[in-house]
């Protein structure tokens, strides 16, 4: 592919960035411009990619779970991908309509090795034109049980690294709010999430540490950090997880532990398996 010059007005971007691919994310106006708020999307574009590019280098294959317009696809190939003789990246989306853009506009630009599945969940772990492993399995702002779909499917494909960016977490809060008066009675920590705001905040924030002890228990290191300045969601925690081999001992009796603690039970099929 054909290196392009960046015009000097807009030197804060990349020499070898698509043009056309940051009018067409609105990271640039459809002129070629930079203006305050597309000027700070670029910089937000820049700090999520800093955590994930270390772990491209030992990386053949990327999957974007629940990948929408596949933003961040498209982003990592243009800015990593594209220098590289090999490597593919998988976008895997339920949505037709989004798929058939997302294939489209990687025709426009030259992209050859992204691929793009309208598959669900289920049928992504098993898909024929999926490989049996996987080096690199993303999920940005994925609502939800996505994430944890997600986390289930890197799983599957034996991700050597998994990049989370979870987003309104609800499923842990509505149980929690089911159980709300048999937990009263049971425990005093019940009245950590006694009122409906405590409820959606605590239940988000155990869904999150649930999750991590879930990978840690298969055997990788999880890291938790924040997306400084993340506009596009008020939900900016990243969670990366590397594999490194032995699971940390005690990580499932530890979730098993605040299940029955939080009278969450129900929920250890998602949490233990």
């Amino acid at each position: 592919m054909k290196k392009q010059n960046v015009p000097a007005e807009i030197a804060e971007i990349r020499p070898a960035q698509s043009i056309e691919l940051l009018k067409e994310l609105h990271i640039l106006t459809r002129d070629g411009k930079l203006n305050q708020d597309t000027r700070r999307k670029l910089k937000q574009v820049y700090h999520l990619y800093q955590f994930i590019e270390p772990l491209l280098a030992d990386a053949q294959s990327l999957a974007d779970h629940g990948a929408g317009k596949s933003y961040l696809g498209f982003i990592l190939y243009d800015l990593f991908f594209k220098q590289q003789e090999t490597g593919h990246i998988y976008g895997i989306e339920s949505r037709k309509e989004l798929v058939e853009k997302s294939r489209d506009l990687a025709a426009r630009l030259g992209f050859d090795r992204m691929s793009f599945l309208d598959v669900t969940v289920e049928e992504s772990t098993r898909a024929s034109t999926l490989p049996d492993q996987i080096d690199v399995v993303t999920a940005l702002h994925a609502c939800n049980t996505a994430t944890d779909d997600a986390i289930r499917f890197a799983l599957a494909k034996q991700a050597k690294h998994i990049v989370l960016v979870p987003c309104c977490q609800a499923e842990v809060a509505a149980c929690m709010r089911a159980r709300k008066n048999e937990s009263l009675s049971k425990t005093p920590l019940s009245e950590l999430w006694r009122h409906p705001i405590h409820t959606r905040e605590l239940g988000s924030h155990l869904t999150n540490v649930l999750r991590c002890l879930l990978l840690e228990s298969h055997g990788y290191d999880v890291t938790v950090t924040e997306l400084v300045g993340w506009e596009h969601s008020m939900k900016n925690e990243l969670i990366i997880a590397n594999k490194r081999g032995n699971p940390r001992k005690n990580a499932r009796e530890r979730a098993e532990a605040i299940l029955r603690e939080f009278n969450l039970e129900e929920l250890a099929p998602r949490f233990t398996y």
